[in-house]
């Protein structure tokens, strides 16, 4: 298993939950856990997800979501999980 940590944050709007999995989906990504919610029209989403099976290199996925992010006006960003417990780390 080779884990990843994406994050989704932006205005709520309709389809970015089904947009997002949809490049997960084309690109074999495995959702693992998925934590979603809306504050005051504040669409957050955190997502672990499986990229072992990936029929995309990780720079492709990153791109297609970045690329989704730009059209949707969201910020959305995928870390290897070893990099974002790094980070996030005290």
């Amino acid at each position: 298993m080779e884990k990843a940590v994406i994050t989704v944050l932006g205005n709520d709007r309709v389809g970015i939950i089904h947009k997002v999995t949809k490049v997960l989906v084309d690109c074999n990504v495995n959702i693992l856990d998925l934590s979603q919610t809306i504050l005051d029209g504040y669409f957050t989403m955190v997502m672990i997800v499986d990229i072992a099976a990936a029929t995309e290199k990780f720079e492709e996925i990153q791109r297609q979501l970045s690329e989704l992010g730009d059209e949707m006006d969201l910020n959305i960003r995928i870390q290897h999980k070893q990099i974002f417990d790094s980070i996030n780390s005290i």
